[in-house]
């Protein structure tokens, strides 16, 4: 199992790029940041100083989306990244949340999102596109390879993902959830004539070691709430009932709003709604015995990422006893002579 860390672009930009060193130091594979321009600093441009200060981290945003960015702007953003850093770079992406949301817009449509990574993907590998009526080719972008995974919950767009995805987000850690969530990306790909083993799942969540259990669902609340909006669109569109597991729908009943300006925040004082069992069960909390026995079972569901978000008090001493502690331990064991 690899190991990513999500973070927000939160000023000042150096203490993200120093987050981002400590994640490398400790054996992260991944650094994700959110991308929501009007939220946070631009990430992009701190990719290239934290590609620059590291050496084998790779980066990317978790997640972009079809609408706010032209799509060859961001294929080119990754190409260049990779011929000036080598390859170290990655693309999540959605239908669009906060980015979109915040200047009154609306996530893009799943064919909108489906041409997107398709758009992406071939610029982004040195490769060329039909695109706007005309092919076209970045001529200075040569051997680039940029995958492209994609963040899902309604049964739709995990068909999309298991259709066209290299990867599968799936940003909560809810056992019974994920199982799901993964096999239905797992059909859809051998549906449509794709190996489901060539796709990489990723699963996404906030993490948080210590022994003060209260605290961590205290500064974890705030993600149930953002789960709750992509769950609110689901069940707009498809009911409450059948589309998803009912585990995932049933605890928005009581939402009654969201405000973006504290989205993804500890401090976010709109996710009251939000249970202690919804957020056990979403999140990965407690000792470091807890959380190798959670990954461990995310694993043997066939788990090949865990990124942990690090929206919280104790950024550093959770880093440290992933990388002193739980990594390790989810490390394949190789032996020096056998």
């Amino acid at each position: 199992m690899d190991f990513g860390v999500v973070l927000q672009t939160n000023p000042p930009a150096w203490r993200v790029v120093d987050l981002a060193k400590s994640a490398e130091n400790y054996g992260f594979s991944h650094v994700w940041t959110f991308d929501s321009h009007l939220l946070w600093q631009e990430p992009y441009v701190i990719y290239s100083q934290i590609l620059a200060q590291t050496h084998r981290i790779t980066v990317g945003p978790f997640v972009t989306n079809p609408a706010t960015r032209d799509w060859t702007v961001t294929a080119s953003v990754f190409a260049t990244l990779n011929d000036m850093f080598g390859n170290r770079t990655i693309v999540g992406i959605g239908r669009g949340d906060s980015a979109v949301r915040v200047t009154n817009g609306r996530p893009t449509s799943l064919k909108e999102l489906r041409e997107s990574i398709h758009v992406i993907r071939e610029l982004g590998n040195s490769r060329a596109v039909d695109y706007n009526g005309s092919t076209l080719r970045f001529p200075w972008s040569s051997g680039s390879s940029l995958e492209v995974w994609v963040a899902a919950y309604g049964p739709l767009a995990l068909k999309l993902t298991g259709e066209v995805g290299d990867g599968f987000i799936l940003q909560l850690a809810d056992l019974d959830i994920a199982e799901w969530m993964i096999g239905t990306v797992r059909r859809a790909a051998a549906k449509s004539g794709r190996d489901p083993d060539s796709i990489t799942f990723c699963v996404a969540a906030p993490m948080y070691v210590g022994d003060d259990l209260a605290h961590q669902r205290d500064q974890c609340r705030w993600f149930g709430g953002m789960v709750g909006n992509h769950v609110a669109d689901i069940v707009a569109k498809y009911g409450a009932d059948g589309a998803v597991p009912k585990a995932l729908t049933d605890y928005i009943q009581g939402r009654e709003g969201y405000d973006y300006n504290h989205h993804g925040r500890s401090s976010n004082t709109h996710t009251d709604f939000v249970p202690d069992d919804i957020i056990d069960r979403f999140c990965v909390l407690g000792t470091a015995a807890d959380h190798i026995e959670k990954l461990t079972a995310l694993k043997e569901l066939g788990v090949d990422q865990f990124a942990g978000y690090l929206q919280h008090d104790s950024k550093d001493e959770t880093l440290r006893a992933y990388g002193e502690t739980i990594i390790p331990a989810l490390r394949d064991d190789v032996t020096a002579k056998v």
